[in-house]
């Protein structure tokens, strides 16, 4: 990852950024050679799959699904500071996860559309975060400046790119409609980061018994009170590295307010309610208290 980082401080924005099936994705962590190499990608019934938009607590999830992993199974939670996604995965890669021990703990910022198809063939259990989109976009805004693998942006013109989709792996709304046409598949587990700051404890309750895995109640309260934001910031030089303040930033809830103006607030209000109100998952999202 920090060779990775190097390599994009000697690349210009404009070739940060690729169209790959008609999505954008950043050239470095996720070159064509990858993306293509996931099309055979053999997935297993007993994968842990995290899927989260970007910014939407993807990294907070992975360090709490590792404690879930190691409490349960009795095996060394993982400490490496990269996240598990597949689409950041070499071809050579990928053949070393063919190969690692169950449960393996895989993530992915993808379309679902572009997820690939032995995930669903295997009946894979799929835990997928999602946020309110003004926060979202807050947090998206600040990494996007912070990562030097995506291009440095502007407030004004992050906000219209991200309201047309044109940020790296595509439209949150875009994404949160293909979600809502699988929120009854019995695979599929979709919480919020609003909930997860509200309940961690009971987050993590629900989130072990959908993979399947028995913990005590006093290892889901010890692992809610090493996994709350502020002790995962606390702690991310040591599990981070340098990357810590690109991961993990303020994790609160409404510090959209301090970004965005009237009219934007009230444009991404419109374009909820008219894509994703009469939705099953907009009733999980519950939109209204975030206008």
């Amino acid at each position: 990852m920090q060779g990775k980082m190097k390599e994009a401080e000697n690349m210009k924005d404009e070739d940060k950024l690729y169209l790959f099936q008609g999505a954008l994705l950043p050239s470095i962590m996720c070159p064509e050679e990858n993306m293509k190499a996931l099309h055979d990608f053999q997935a297993r019934a007993d994968d842990v799959l995290l899927v989260a938009y970007p910014k939407c607590g993807f990294n907070w999830m992975v360090s709490v699904l590792r404690k879930i992993i190691s409490k349960s199974t009795g095996r060394e939670a993982e400490s490496r500071p990269h996240p598990p996604l597949i689409e950041f995965m070499a071809p050579e890669q990928q053949k070393v996860v063919k190969d690692a021990p169950s449960p393996r703990l895989l993530g992915t910022h993808l379309h679902p559309d572009r997820i690939p198809a032995s995930f669903y063939q295997q009946k894979t259990k799929m835990l997928v975060i999602f946020r309110n989109p003004k926060d979202t976009l807050v947090s998206y805004f600040h990494f996007s400046n912070k990562n030097p693998v995506l291009p440095a942006v502007d407030w004004d013109s992050f906000y219209s790119d991200f309201m047309k989709g044109n940020v790296a792996w595509g439209s949150y709304f875009q994404h949160a409609l293909a979600w809502n046409k699988k929120m009854e598949d019995p695979n599929v587990k979709v919480l919020t980061y609003e909930e997860l700051k509200k309940d961690l404890g009971g987050c993590v309750r629900q989130i072990s018994e959908f993979f399947g895995f028995a913990l005590t109640e006093f290892q889901v309260k010890e692992i809610a009170g090493e996994s709350t934001f502020d002790a995962m910031k606390n702690s991310s030089s040591g599990s981070h590295g340098n990357l810590g303040n690109v991961f993990f930033r303020k994790g609160e809830v409404g510090d959209w307010k301090n970004h965005f103006s009237s009219e934007q607030s009230a444009e991404m209000d419109e374009a909820f309610k008219d894509q994703l109100e009469r939705t099953k998952l907009g009733d999980v999202l519950n939109y209204k208290q975030w206008c």
